[in-house]
């Protein structure tokens, strides 16, 4: 695909609003939020909006079909069942798995690093073994593992980045040795949009005999996700960030190291026999499934995955690069501004700082434009630490957004600089 110069994107938005068989307008047009507000939403690496689709299907559950899961014998919950265990199926073949037990509901990658780490961390890791994670990681794939290391005597390693915020793979193959129990590393970085080399680290994982624990929150509404040709151990992803519901995620995991894990919360659906003199619990996937599940949000969330695979990806792949890049260009011409992360090949993330100005107060100016954007230190404050600054302004692009939107940010981060100035 040949793109047009910027010189002609910046006279005409419409130039690049059709990228292959990809129409912005047309996919703007479906999220009743965007398109009923005269809020420039910027901020969809925390929550991506939600098409009418997902909604409807939120609203024809509850409306039609309202009833809990897998044990009444009644028509409701045998409808219920049934669409909730085919939200299963389409959401593992979503990301390349195609075993049913290896999917796993829970409340989102944060819950779902938890669960790793509650089950197979303690009933796995001693005190002579360590876990890798990395300077960039999100406070949820960091947590969890500093407290079981603090349980078992383990060591908590850290990968560094290089000059460009990307990971340096020489540190990287000296931390991971015979030691290494997990290797738990973000697909991408949620600050920078830089994307990791999760292949590299899984293999590097899987010649100690390590597990491989992947937290793809931002990556999974932008790139195509195949765990099977990955061979990562465990994938982990929230709806909310995928046009999905909030408060779902999912967890894969490979069978026979979940088969093997001990249950982590207890409760109904989980069990297949309780006495007070024992209690057998429940096959893959409903070990881990304790209580109630979130049935309309499972339900969101496969709709959602529709609303993915109906289009076109690659389009909407060039289009956020090009947004992305525009952005960025433009940036860089403003004395005092530091994009941090600044390689290419990212997602459509773009975090900034200007000298001797905080973050916070230019998220506030721009708010006053009725722009949404990301300030502060975006849940990886060891990261801010590491690069020594107090947060950055994040702006993330969706395909909901246009060029429009991008030219009225520039132009109100002009007038805040020269407010503060």
């Amino acid at each position: 695909m040949q793109l047009q110069g910027w010189r002609q994107l910046n006279t005409g938005a419409i130039i690049i609003e059709t990228i292959m068989n990809f129409d912005a307008q047309q996919f703007r047009q479906q999220f009743p939020l965007i398109t009923t507000t005269d809020q420039v939403y910027l901020d969809s690496a925390a929550t991506s909006q939600k098409p009418q689709c997902v909604i409807n299907t939120i609203n024809e559950y509850y409306t039609n079909h309202n009833s809990n899961v897998h044990r009444a014998a009644h028509k409701l919950s045998a409808i219920a069942t049934a669409k909730f265990e085919l939200a299963r199926t389409n959401i593992g073949k979503f990301i390349g798995c195609h075993n049913s037990k290896e999917i796993l509901f829970t409340k989102g990658t944060t819950e779902a690093i938890n669960l790793i780490a509650q089950s197979y961390g303690r009933a796995n890791v001693k005190s002579h073994h360590n876990i890798v994670v990395s300077v960039s990681e999100h406070h949820a794939n960091i947590v969890p593992w500093q407290q079981l290391c603090i349980e078992s005597g383990a060591q908590l390693r850290v990968i560094p980045l290089t000059n460009t915020h990307e990971f340096d793979l020489l540190a990287a193959n000296e931390l991971i040795d015979e030691n290494t129990a997990i290797v738990a590393i973000a697909h991408a970085s949620n600050v920078t949009g830089v994307i990791n080399p999760i292949g590299h680290l899984i293999k590097l994982a899987k010649d100690v005999g390590a597990i491989s624990v992947i937290d793809g929150a931002q990556t999974v509404a932008h790139l195509p996700i195949d765990v099977t040709a990955l061979d990562c151990d465990f994938f982990a992803f929230s709806g909310h960030k995928m046009y999905g519901p909030t408060g779902i995620g999912i967890l894969f995991g490979k069978e026979a190291i979940l088969d093997a894990m001990p249950v982590w919360q207890c409760g109904g659906e989980m069990i297949k026999k309780v006495s007070f003199s024992g209690t057998t619990f429940n096959q893959l996937p409903f070990k881990f499934e304790p209580g109630t599940p979130n049935i309309s949000g499972v339900l969101g969330l496969s709709a959602a995955v529709d609303f993915i695979n109906a289009q076109d990806n690659d389009g909407i792949h060039h289009y956020e690069a090009l947004l992305t890049q525009y952005l960025s260009d433009k940036l860089r011409t403003m004395a005092g501004v530091t994009i941090i992360g600044d390689v290419t090949g990212k997602l459509s993330v773009v975090s900034f700082i200007v000298d001797d100005e905080h973050p916070s107060d230019i998220a506030t100016l721009l708010n006053q434009h009725n722009i949404a954007v990301r300030s502060g230190h975006h849940c990886a404050m060891p990261l801010m630490e590491y690069l020594n600054i107090d947060g950055t302004v994040r702006i993330s692009i969706a395909p909901y957004n246009t060029l429009q939107e991008i030219d009225t940010l520039l132009d109100a981060i002009k007038k805040a600089l020269a407010l503060l100035a």
